[in-house]
């Protein structure tokens, strides 16, 4: 989780060069499908480690009159929504080679 906070993903939207992307497999695709999946792991990850960080403020009472702001609860929340999107840090993997893929069906068409 610590590579993702120290990413170099960027935060905007930014174009990136479609001969990039598909260098590794070929195949736009394919490189999307790999990418979209990373991605779906990324937010996964963050979404557990947030919860898990916001549940320590979590209170378990049912009036409302004692629900109140906590400084350190909107912190945790404002530090994660300036993190880079999930797609964002996938695709920056990606293009850093740091995303593991193989291709299952290369070994059923060679036999």
């Amino acid at each position: 989780m610590s590579d993702i906070k120290n990413s170099e993903a960027p935060i905007n939207t930014t174009t990136i060069d479609k001969n990039l992307v598909d260098a590794p497999t070929g195949n736009i695709y394919e490189a999307i499908s790999i990418v979209s999946k990373r991605a779906i792991q990324i937010n996964n990850d963050i979404k557990k480690e947030l919860l898990e960080k916001l549940d320590e403020f979590a209170t378990y009472n049912d009036s409302l009159e004692e629900i109140f702001e906590n400084k350190e609860q909107i912190e945790v929340s404002k530090f994660y929504e300036k993190l880079p999107k999930p797609h964002a840090l996938a695709i920056q993997e990606w293009l850093e080679n740091k995303i593991y893929h193989r291709n299952t069906q290369d070994g059923e068409l060679d036999k």
